[in-house]
């Protein structure tokens, strides 16, 4: 149900299996409505229009020139972000990019750079940021209740890829790097709950692809995320197993927390999950006040991309965020590459 006088009105660009669930997002996010579909797939286009009755559009060019389009939300193979991202910014849209915000960091630039001439608010698609469990994470974090963080493990335990629309993300020009794909998320993560120790320094990593047709496509990554103070963060990741289990471990001067999430798969409905706080003395169960797991969290990032449309309220994620995130993933491969430390 919509509430309040302001829509922001969203055109979605890409119809894949993640674009139909930001489709659901857009209508159950309030002061949202989705208004135009693009896809190249006529099949895609078909199931858009008997999906939502909303309009469906083959050409993104006049996607961006209809005047009533606030928001373009972009959630198309990672290789075509920079230039629907670029597009649309420069037709005076808001943007809301999947993550990777793209797959160099120079294309990064260029994307910031067309927010500049914009003047219009862009955002990355670091749902978890909007999570209320690993949202949760950081705000005990910002409250000071584990003091200094010193220490953290981001983990995940999940089942292999899926091909994605015309296999594109089992080919590596298309997805960039399988780092840039999940343990991006983990790599943002970790900067968001280290932000008031300082940015991240170094990173050294090692990555292992079963498959030697593709060697680098990495199924098997760990990666080390040095910060000030000697503070550091370890993020591993594998593709090898099943299901879909996150851990998140972090340790301070005065305390510590433990949380995680599991389901049958990433975009289970009815997850398991919980949150421990040690306070130094006492450990305590805290409660998550919503479901957690990306598809929720997906209305949460609608959510907030209207907010920041309508009150000029910061997004979760800012362009800048994605560069960061970018260019930790890509630092983190050139070390596995090299088997040597990587500054940032």
């Amino acid at each position: 149900m919509k509430v309040g006088d302001d829509i922001v009105h969203y055109a979605l660009i890409g119809y894949g299996a993640w674009g139909r669930f930001h489709a659901r997002a857009i209508t159950q996010a309030p002061n949202s409505e989705l208004i135009v579909i693009y896809s190249r797939s006529q099949e895609k286009r078909s199931a858009a229009k008997e999906d939502y009755g909303v309009d469906v559009m083959a050409d993104y060019h006049e996607v961006l020139s209809r005047d009533d389009v606030d928001v373009v939300d972009i959630v198309v193979p990672n290789h075509l972000h920079r230039e629907f991202a670029v597009a649309a910014l420069d037709a005076g849209k808001h943007v809301l990019l999947e993550k990777p915000m793209a797959v160099t960091v120079d294309e990064c630039d260029e994307i910031l750079a067309a927010a500049q001439r914009s003047g219009k608010v862009l955002a990355i698609g670091f749902e978890l940021r909007t999570s209320a469990l690993w949202g949760q994470v950081h705000q005990l974090i910002a409250d000071g209740k584990i003091g200094e963080p010193l220490y953290g493990v981001i983990d995940l335990w999940r089942r292999p890829y899926r091909l994605g629309s015309a296999g594109w993300r089992f080919d590596p020009q298309r997805v960039g790097s399988w780092i840039l794909e999940e343990p991006i998320h983990f790599f943002d993560l970790a900067r968001w709950y280290m932000s008031d120790v300082g940015e991240p320094q170094w990173v050294f990593a090692r990555a292992k692809a079963s498959n030697p047709a593709t060697p680098e496509l990495h199924d098997n990554f760990a990666a080390m995320l040095a910060f000030p103070n000697d503070a550091f963060v370890t993020i591993t990741h594998t593709l090898c197993a099943h299901e879909h289990h996150q851990t998140v471990k972090l340790t301070g001067t005065k305390g510590a927390i433990w949380a995680w999430w599991s389901g049958e798969m990433d975009r289970t409905e009815h997850p398991e999950y919980g949150l421990l706080y040690f306070d130094g003395k006492v450990q305590h169960e805290l409660p998550v006040e919503k479901t957690p797991g990306e598809i929720f969290e997906l209305v949460e990032e609608i959510t907030a991309m209207s907010r920041a449309v309508l009150t000029g309220e910061p997004p979760p994620a800012t362009g800048e965020d994605g560069k960061w995130a970018v260019k930790m993933c890509y630092s983190a491969e050139q070390s596995a590459r090299t088997g040597q430390i990587v500054r940032l």
